[in-house]
């Protein structure tokens, strides 16, 4: 393992240098690379998209499956001198269309059916279409290689996109020592090592799914990467490839835990991590059971800021509930209303300071003002730093508890979701007249989203239509679990539709 001892912060393609030339660093569907490998493909994409893309500081896209080019695109990118911008492969046209134009990406790379899918509206003026295994073949026929990057570590390497409480996703400006980081962070915290294998089941778009390529290279070690129909495929993914490794938000571990498990499989992993939502009591205490030999780590984090806290794997049986401390790079404060740093069990907004704070929000100046503010007073960083909205309490111990959240963001299945953006869809079919998107607590996705609607007047017999236009727009994780006509919204005092009324309701 690389520790802190090697904190020299340089371009994020060089996390494809870290590994021995003969060791494997990605393991595919009927081959391995090693890190030889690795390099020389990494080295003749980025010349593929240096002759496709040659103005440095453009933004490319990839909307692909889970495998060689989804995997080598990040470091490509940065090895071009191009900004990475890594679409859902859960998303639908329209979700798409908005991150191509308001990245202004100048290149489409994605797989021929989701290309298919999309309609001439979507794609931007001047931005190129390729095919996945287009992009590969062009790149290995034209075989041009570039040298490592020697941007500089502040510059501009990836645009994650991530949904707010209100309006359209937004993207994160990552810059490479955001990243490279991020990367050190994690590798250091988990205790990754050269001889360990890590099974990426999140997907790479996200600020933890991309990290498990980052860290894992970071420490040398190699990745597998699954897009898993089944929580079975996992299962038989970890015992035919000696997986150690294994990230995973709540639901997909609720699945896991269900499932009758060989003895020797779980034997093989050696620490497993989770995020995008809170373990249970009683879910740790099933993955300690089927995992005798794994240390849990429990992690928070935004993608504003990638990773804040971990909780040490030793205090997983006593503490299941506590967020932990801060990770390596990480300054984690408790503000109270007053501005001032919260008092020991006293309720605040958790604030994150330090290096891995993000740039703000993409040509959005406003947003980036709302979340993206000067550090608090007593901060050892200082600087910039992210008030992440969260609201928790720090215990004697200096463990860290969430309470709540101060907007109405819904947590589902380890997405972020919007509810403004799905009642913006729910309108947009022309037979709602008002829509109310929350969440509420469910067992297996944390939050599961209700929709509240009221049809178009005269209108009648909508509802199958409705659904049916629902679910063309909005991708899977965004769809409502439960759809609520009313005939009636209720009303609050200011004339705006009581939304706190209706969660109370339907909640009961």
């Amino acid at each position: 393992m690389r520790g802190e001892a090697e904190n020299t912060i340089r371009p994020l393609d060089h996390l494809a240098l870290m590994g021995a030339d003969d060791a494997p660093a990605l393991l595919l569907r009927g081959t391995t690379l090693s890190f030889k490998d690795l390099r020389t493909r990494v080295s003749r994409l980025a010349g593929w998209l240096s002759h496709r893309i040659p103005e440095k500081g453009s933004r490319v896209a990839s909307w692909v499956a889970k495998g060689e080019l989804a995997c080598l695109m990040p470091f490509a990118a940065a090895r071009a001198g191009l900004v990475h911008v890594p679409v859902n492969p859960l998303l639908k046209h329209a979700q798409v269309a908005h991150i191509l134009a308001d990245s202004g990406a100048v290149l489409l790379v994605a797989t021929p059916a989701r290309l298919s899918g999309l309609q001439d509206s979507d794609i931007p003026a001047g931005c190129i279409l390729v095919g996945e295994g287009n992009a590969l073949q062009e790149a290995e026929a034209l075989d041009t290689q570039v040298q490592p990057s020697t941007a500089d570590p502040d510059e501009l390497a990836a645009i994650l996109y991530t949904s707010g409480s209100t309006g359209k996703p937004k993207g994160v400006m990552l810059s490479h020592a955001n990243m490279w980081l991020g990367a050190e962070s994690v590798a250091t915290y988990l205790g990754l090592d050269a001889d360990d294998r890590t099974l990426a089941v999140l997907p790479l778009s996200f600020d933890y799914g991309q990290n498990q390529l980052l860290s894992s290279w970071y420490a040398g070690a190699s990745v597998v990467p699954l897009d898993y129909l089944t929580p079975r495929d996992v299962v038989k993914a970890i015992d035919r490839h000696d997986v150690t490794t294994l990230a995973a938000v709540p639901p997909l571990w609720v699945q896991l835990a269900e499932l009758e498990w060989p003895p020797e499989t779980a034997a093989k992993l050696r620490r497993l991590t989770n995020s995008g939502g809170a373990l249970t009591p009683d879910l740790v205490r099933q993955l300690r059971k089927l995992f005798p030999n794994a240390r849990l780590f429990a992690m928070y984090g935004l993608t504003e800021a990638f990773r804040s806290t971990f909780l040490d794997p030793e205090l997983i049986d006593s503490h299941p509930t506590s967020m932990g401390m801060a990770i390596p790079h990480a300054e984690v404060l408790v503000i109270n209303d007053e501005g001032a740093i919260a008092a020991e069990g006293e309720e605040g907004e958790l604030v994150h300071c330090g290096p891995l704070v993000a740039q703000g929000y993409w040509k959005d100046a406003e947003r980036t003002a709302e979340r993206f503010k000067p550090a608090p007073e007593g901060s050892h960083y200082g600087g910039t730093a992210v008030w992440s909205g969260d609201r928790v309490k720090r215990d004697a111990d200096g463990l860290l508890y969430f309470v709540g959240r101060r907007d109405a963001m819904i947590k589902s299945a380890g997405n972020r979701i919007s509810p403004q953006e799905i009642e913006d869809a729910a309108l947009a079919t022309g037979l709602i007249a008002e829509a109310v998107a929350f969440g509420l607590p469910d067992e297996r996705l944390g939050q599961a989203i209700h929709l509240v609607v009221r049809a178009v007047s005269g209108s009648s017999d909508v509802e199958e239509e409705f659904q049916r236009k629902i679910m063309q727009e909005l991708p899977n994780f965004m769809q409502p679990k439960q759809i609520h006509w009313r005939e009636a919204m209720p009303v609050g005092p200011n004339g705006k539709i009581d939304r706190t009324g209706l969660r109370a309701e339907l909640a009961a």
